[in-house]
């Protein structure tokens, strides 16, 4: 993980004489915890890591993770109660006048805690540093995020089996589910999107206990976590026979994507892509029916928002990030198309690391 801490050190404006990365209890984990330390498994609530401007990196952990903490690669110390705990975190902290924290990912229970164990330190935020050193993957995270996609589409394929005129959304999500896990994923990534007829019109619907009926509709927006790095994708379906502007909102979804991928290019800025799509689709009969960006950036999070397809974003992008591309068409009361691929921006194109198929099925 040395040059993972390295990477983040170089991107700090200012100096600072540690990083302290501080892991809250669930659901509030710091996923820059994991990025930094590389465990697989674990909640290691209440845990923290200490990063030095050489690259070394220390962390604190509970006996709840111990096992698993000693298989990584990184000192730890294990505190055998709630004063060597305490003991510990002020002897690490004695003495440093400048600590870099992640305040993005802290709260301020948190944030007292750590106050009171320094001694007058300075706190300096180090969330963009951290942010730009997680936007551009390295070779391990790319090969958890490949596998974690292979699961993801491969489910993909199979799903056609599973609708049936009264199936129940849930029961399909359910499937899914059960299908990555079989197929090797940790767990899922967020709750499956399951939504049939009206319901696909709603781009983070929960999935409900709707049941399944002719000509509507299908849409499933899912993902698996592999090695805590996940996937994203979305496939739409049209259950029985589409009407020629149901046909038409599949096809102009499927369009833009494609105008989304060929607007990709390593320099550019991030927002570029989104500009193209939603020009495009504008000069539809669908004008104004793209309601959301076009992509958001996933690794150990599934929307890692530092980085993405957004109209607000002017940033570059950058070789190794890798970005949902999702453009989708909604009209409230009938249903919605989005489909959803992920991708790596690599220095002469894109690699579409969601490979399963999309043409338009009438099923």
């Amino acid at each position: 993980m040395s040059e993972r801490v390295k990477k983040i050190y170089a991107n700090m404006d200012e100096e600072v004489d540690m990083i302290v990365i501080a892991n809250h209890i669930d659901p509030h984990l710091d996923q820059a915890f994991f990025y930094i330390t590389g465990y697989e498994t674990g909640l290691f609530e209440s845990s923290y890591a200490f990063l030095y401007p050489d690259g070394e990196c220390e962390a604190v952990v509970s006996k709840l993770e111990e096992t698993s903490a000693r298989k990584g690669n990184i000192p730890i110390e294990v505190p055998e109660n709630r004063q060597e705990y305490e003991d510990i975190l002020r002897r690490k902290l004695k003495g440093a006048k400048r600590i870099g924290l992640h305040f993005f990912g802290l709260n301020h229970s948190r944030f007292k805690s750590i106050e009171s164990y320094s001694s007058g330190s300075e706190f300096v935020d180090c969330t963009k540093a951290l942010n730009k050193a997680r936007a551009v993957k390295d070779k391990e995270e790319l090969k958890r995020i490949r596998q974690a996609c292979a699961i993801s589409s491969k489910v993909a394929g199979s799903i056609p089996d599973l609708l049936h005129e009264g199936v129940k959304e849930y029961e399909v999500a359910a499937e899914m589910e059960y299908r990555m896990r079989r197929l090797g994923a940790d767990c899922i990534s967020f709750p499956t999107i399951s939504s049939f007829g009206k319901n696909t019109a709603e781009p983070h619907y929960t999935a409900g206990s709707d049941a399944l009926k002719r000509n509507e509709f299908a849409l499933f927006d899912y993902g698996s976590t592999y090695k805590r790095y996940v996937s994203d994708i979305t496939r739409t379906f049209f259950f029985g026979k589409a009407s020629q502007e149901e046909r038409e909102m599949y096809e102009t979804v499927l369009e833009a994507q494609q105008i989304g991928f060929d607007s990709i290019e390593a320099g550019k800025r991030m927002c570029d892509p989104h500009n193209e799509v939603a020009k495009f689709i504008d000069k539809t009969r669908f004008k104004g029916r793209f309601i959301h960006g076009l992509g958001h950036g996933i690794g150990l999070s599934v929307h890692e928002s530092f980085v993405g397809f957004m109209p607000h974003l002017e940033e570059p992008m950058e070789p190794g990030m890798v970005i949902t591309v999702e453009p989708g068409v909604y009209i409230p009361g009938h249903g919605g198309v989005r489909i959803e691929d992920d991708v790596l921006i690599k220095k002469d194109g894109v690699d579409i690391l969601t490979d399963a198929g999309k043409e338009f099925m009438e099923l």
